[in-house]
């Protein structure tokens, strides 16, 4: 009798186990844990916050001062969600980690800005002057677009998004374009002529770029479509509740709000 018991006991207990496997279930799926950029992609969250503890979710958020670990750990499963990235760059991080995460939802949009170093203005540019952009190739591509639509280079014909200094067929003033990771872009303002730098990484860096940009991206710009940022997920967990409560609340008016008064231009609401 004692080893029927025994018998039913870890049957059910592994069945338990089982049960708790795969999609969450119980308590589990009303915490979301999410990794984030801290500026501003944190502060934006914490906005969420209290709407998702009305839906009767609790939000963890953990911080990244990178571009790689925070895709890392969402196809690890350490978290359920990201939100730092534009889909042209998690194209790129797929395809050369082959993971997969996809985009749940564009949540915004922070237009690239050129920002003043040791050379006030593009006009005053010397031959041979130094502009640094980010290193990764999908915002170098960007950046490279951003100066061009200045005059400062012309690309070859239809390379886009697939850019790189390589590109470069025309370059009057011989500028040196100088690749720098783009969490250390505003560091460098002191020893380049400009830097080209990510939305992000402006804010931290207290540049705001309607203000202290020397040129940026227009809002309505194809760059506006294309380099969204959006909340990440590992491919099938689109759909799931958790993750359609986290993008409620973060496309709710409160939330637009808060992004149009805080941050005055250098983040643009995509919904």
């Amino acid at each position: 009798m004692k080893k029927v018991l025994v018998g039913l006991l870890l049957v059910t207990l592994i069945g338990a186990g089982l049960t708790g496997c795969g999609t969450k279930t119980g308590s589990a799926d009303k915490k979301i844990v999410i990794g984030a950029s801290a500026t501003p992609h944190a502060e934006i969250l914490e906005q969420a916050r209290p709407i998702l503890e009305k839906a009767g979710y609790e939000l963890e958020i953990k911080e990244y001062a990178d571009y790689v670990q925070p895709n890392l750990a969402l196809d690890s499963g350490d978290l359920d969600a990201n939100y730092f990235q534009h889909k042209p760059y998690l194209d790129q991080f797929n395809q050369e980690n082959n993971t997969k995460i996809v985009s749940a939802a564009i949540i915004h949009y922070e237009p690239f800005g050129i920002y003043p170093g040791k050379t006030k203005t593009i006009e005053e540019l010397a031959d041979g002057a130094q502009i640094a952009v980010p290193n990764d190739a999908t915002n170098e591509a960007r950046a490279l677009l951003l100066l061009e639509a200045q005059g400062l280079i012309k690309l070859k014909e239809g390379v886009g998004l697939n850019a790189t200094k390589n590109d470069i067929v025309e370059n009057p003033k011989n500028v040196e374009i100088v690749e720098i990771e783009a969490a250390q872009l505003a560091r460098s303002l002191q020893d380049v002529d400009l830097a080209v730098i990510n939305g992000n990484y402006a804010i931290e860096a207290g540049l705001n770029v309607s203000k202290d940009a020397i040129a940026f991206e227009d809002k309505d710009s194809v760059a506006a479509e294309t380099y969204g940022n959006i909340i990440a997920v590992k491919e099938g967990n689109e759909n799931r509740e958790d993750i359609k409560a986290l993008i409620d609340a973060l496309k709710s008016d409160a939330v637009r709000q808060y992004i149009n008064d805080t941050y005055e231009g250098a983040v643009v609401p995509k919904f």
